[in-house]
C-alpha cells in the first residue's frame, strides 16, 4: 500500500552529467578561441547558452577564467556573464 502512496523513485541518468560537463567545456573552449574584436561577443553567447541549459552558475567561474585568458578583464567578463544571466532569465 505504501508504494502506491509514495512517488516513484527518480531515474538515475549518469550520462546527463557527462554531457553537461562536455557541453560546458565546449563553451569554455569557444571563449578561449576568441580573437580581439570577438571576445565579449563569444563570452556573451557562451554564457547565454550555459544559463539556458541550467549550467550557468556552475560554469561562470570557468567562463571568467577563459575570458581573462583571451584578454578581457575579470570585471568585464563578470559583467558580460551577468548580462547573459539577466537576458536568459527574461525569456518566457
Amino acid at each position: 500500500l505504501l508504494h502506491l502512496l509514495l512517488p516513484p523513485p527518480r531515474a538515475h541518468h549518469p550520462t546527463a552529467v557527462a554531457s553537461t560537463t562536455q557541453h560546458g567545456q565546449g563553451l569554455v573552449q569557444f571563449v578561449l578561441a576568441a580573437h580581439e574584436g570577438q571576445r565579449n561577443t563569444r563570452l556573451f553567447w557562451a554564457a547565454c547558452r550555459a544559463y539556458e541549459n541550467g549550467i550557468g552558475p556552475d560554469l561562470a567561474d570557468a567562463l571568467v577564467d577563459a575570458a581573462v585568458r583571451t584578454g578581457l578583464t575579470a570585471r568585464e567578463a563578470r559583467s558580460t556573464i551577468a548580462s547573459a544571466a539577466r537576458m536568459t532569465r527574461q525569456r518566457p
